[in-house]
């Protein structure tokens, strides 16, 4: 007797269905991943077009090496949807992500990867779309051995970075506290954040690049109206590595303390934010004590992205992403994939209003799975 059609269409159907379920499974938090642990596979790996409309977190690249910013490229001048990024690690690479694939852009030789150094941050130009220039900061060193970080600009062409130019160089550098974010702010001023190279005393020079948060034009030179006529913007800084601005434009800064005392702060040009003088609570005249800060806790803060009124922020030595909800003078903390990911760098929101990751577990500090480090997509409405 013949099968029929309907009959042989199911083992069709089951195969398929399996075949899919190995490509994308969820874990034991319900969180869709990728199955494979082949590396070569998994760079490879493309994301799936059409997302599950109730997804918390899905793995966009994997098998990378300390990431440590993202920036997304424009869409594409016919208009269509573009996630594509370009992505610093930390050991001198910066590499490109479309459509699930990873490429290899660039190398810095001059980088440096010493303990919290190497290859950090990165920014577009806002006039990407018309002159492709990408900004970049990294820790070098001079043929004495003197270790310092500088922000360069190159030009993105044919799917590589060309051209390097030196922005702002002679930055103190260490192996640890080297800041190292940098973006474009509303005001079209370039931001960067040093820190103290493990000589807190500079932090409190304001002729000194150490411990500050920097702005400067496009080109380097001092932004107009720079509180003290040089690139220094803010000072008494520790160890900034995280810059967002709200809805009103107001530009927000993470810091890692010492040990502990971790902080959120409300940055305002030629404001001395303590350090090393004052931290946590504590108060002194002419200085400004953080909105928040993590008390006896240890978030190890690094990048920040805000999203309506929450400043969602990556935690290292925290393991988590914070969410910290600002109400006026009011903060309140959330804390979201606490140890389910290991330590997280970065947090940037993509064009497609969902919040992109950084796991930063192969930086000598964190427990690597087979699929470390990754790049996340988190669904923030699925976040509690």
């Amino acid at each position: 007797m013949k099968k029929t059609p309907a009959l042989l269409a199911i083992p069709v159907l089951i195969v398929v269905v399996l075949g899919f379920g190995f490509l994308l499974s969820k874990n034991e938090n319900g969180d869709f991943i990728s199955d494979s642990r082949d590396s070569q596979v998994q760079s490879n790996l493309k994301e799936q077009p059409t997302l599950p409309e109730n997804f918390r977190t899905i793995r966009v690249a994997g098998n990378l090496d300390t990431p440590w910013g993202i920036v997304f490229l424009p869409a594409s001048p016919t208009g269509g949807p573009d996630n594509s990024m370009l992505i610093t690690e930390r050991p001198g690479r910066i590499q490109l992500i479309e459509n699930g694939r990873v490429t290899l852009v660039a190398s810095i030789d001059k980088a440096r990867e010493i303990s919290e150094g190497g290859l950090l941050g990165i920014a577009l130009h806002p006039n990407f779309s018309s002159n492709n220039y990408v900004y970049l900061y990294y820790t070098y060193a001079e043929t004495e051995g003197a270790t310092f970080n500088r922000v360069v600009r190159m030009v993105y062409a044919n799917k590589s970075l060309i051209d390097e130019t030196v922005v702002v160089d002679n930055i103190p550098g260490a192996p640890n506290h080297n800041g190292g974010r940098i973006k474009f702010g509303p005001d079209g001023f370039l931001y960067i954040t040093t820190g103290d190279a493990q000589n807190p005393s500079l932090s409190q020079d304001i002729n000194s690049l150490a411990g500050k948060i920097l702005r400067v034009t496009d080109t380097g030179a001092p932004a107009l109206g720079n509180p003290f006529n040089n690139l220094v913007y803010s000072y008494g800084h520790r160890n900034s590595q995280g810059l967002a601005w709200d809805r009103n434009g107001n530009l927000w800064a993470t810091e890692h303390g010492n040990s502990r005392l971790d902080e959120l702060n409300f940055i305002e040009p030629g404001e001395n934010y303590g350090w090393p003088i004052i931290q946590g609570n504590e108060e002194r005249d002419g200085m400004e004590t953080p909105r928040f800060n993590s008390g006896q806790d240890t978030w190890a803060p690094a990048g920040a992205a805000f999203l309506g009124d929450a400043l969602f922020f990556a935690g290292l030595r925290g393991q988590a992403l914070y969410e910290a909800v600002i109400n006026g003078n009011q903060i309140t903390l959330k804390e979201h994939f606490k140890r389910e990911f290991g330590r997280i760098r970065d947090v940037v929101l993509g064009p497609d209003n969902l919040l992109y990751i950084t796991t930063s577990n192969q930086d000598g500090r964190g427990n690597p799975t087979v699929l470390d480090d990754r790049i996340i997509k988190v669904n923030p409405q699925k976040l509690k």
